[in-house]
């Protein structure tokens, strides 16, 4: 099942990662598991810039999804630019995605992924109302 990124989203934060020899598996590209790893940096170095960034025992940002679609081979070496936007705010949620691609290669998207971003309060176990300035910044 591929899921498609929307047209309409909104531009948030830009990332460059380096990739490491390391991060190669044994077919000679970047291993799938590290397209999600790069997602989640993403992801979480934007929630951490606008001052939300996962908090275990308090309130803030859980993911309750995530999808990746592999477009291309990422090879070493080089570096990742991971673009990431939002859209659909809802009550207690909104929407991520980023798309994935080569800095020596702009608009050449390599993978692109995304994640429900649910708002959560680690003592009550439960969803909440979205603050009104992440809110903001997502609508």
């Amino acid at each position: 099942m591929r899921y498609t990124v929307p047209a309409t989203k909104k531009l948030t934060f830009e990332l460059r990662i380096q990739m490491r020899w390391g991060d190669m598996d044994a077919m000679g590209h970047v291993n799938n598991t590290l397209y999600f790893r790069y997602l989640e940096m993403a992801r979480v170095d934007w929630l951490t810039s606008i001052g939300a960034p996962p908090n275990p025992g308090g309130q803030g940002p859980v993911i309750v999804n995530a999808f990746c679609n592999f477009y291309r081979q990422l090879k070493c070496p080089g570096e990742v630019l991971a673009k990431h936007y939002v859209s659909d705010p809802g009550r207690t949620s909104f929407e991520t995605w980023i798309t994935l691609e080569r800095v020596d290669e702009p608009g050449v998207i390599y993978a692109e992924g995304g994640a429900t971003t649910l708002w959560f309060d680690a003592q009550t176990d439960k969803a909440i109302a979205l603050p009104d300035r992440v809110r903001g910044l997502v609508s």
